[in-house]
């Protein structure tokens, strides 16, 4: 089965450029889920860029998430969160907030201890990879990994992954963040991956 796409977003888009681009982008192939990733931005920056991505990607009919903020993402009435930080304390603290009608996913994950402890507590995804910069090939063999043994659903983000890759891990999702916004044209980038994971369905 091909993994569904993910999109996260840049860390320093443009406030008054980066909304027209992500509607142009999502206007093409479907995904599953939009990550509005914080990047360097202050509290009241990415409260803006959030509610704004969050009418673009839900008027796309993708669930949009918060980097690290659930109490955000209840205000502004987003699909759920993403936690990277706080550990499993801060994964309760979301599950509390937005489950059951909300998505808890985590990232940031080390380790099989690390993947497992995350794993049993009703989150609803476990990411493998950072959401931006430099691959790591250890996250490509925990996301094989965990897709092969657990039934909760695997993230695998390479921010640098070439559409002839996509799926190799196994994991349910790909995430998609610097190899879409790097290029020239970022919705023709999206349009091959989605491309490339109906071919290797």
């Amino acid at each position: 089965m091909a993994p569904q796409l993910y999109l996260i977003t840049p860390d320093n888009p443009q406030p008054d450029r980066f909304p027209r681009q992500l509607m142009t982008v999502l206007s093409g192939p479907e995904i599953a889920a939009l990550l509005v990733r914080r990047g360097a931005l202050d509290d009241a920056a990415y409260a803006d860029l959030a509610e704004r991505a969050i009418q673009i990607g839900q008027a796309a009919g993708a669930a949009v998430l918060l980097d690290d903020d659930a109490e955000l993402a209840r205000r502004l009435g987003a699909d759920g969160v993403h936690v990277t930080s706080g550990g499993v304390e801060a994964i309760r603290e979301a599950i509390t907030l937005l489950k059951p009608e909300g998505i808890v996913g985590v990232g940031n994950v080390r380790s099989r201890h690390d993947a497992m402890s995350f794993g049993e507590l009703d989150v609803d995804y476990v990411m493998f990879g950072p959401l931006g910069g430099a691959a790591d090939q250890a996250a490509a063999e925990l996301a094989a990994w965990w897709a092969e043994t657990f039934e909760v659903p695997a993230i695998h983000s390479d921010p640098q992954v070439e559409p002839a890759a996509i799926g190799h891990t196994g994991a349910e999702f790909i995430a998609l963040s610097d190899c879409i916004w790097s290029a020239s044209d970022p919705a023709a980038a999206l349009r091959a991956f989605h491309e490339a994971a109906r071919a290797d369905a």
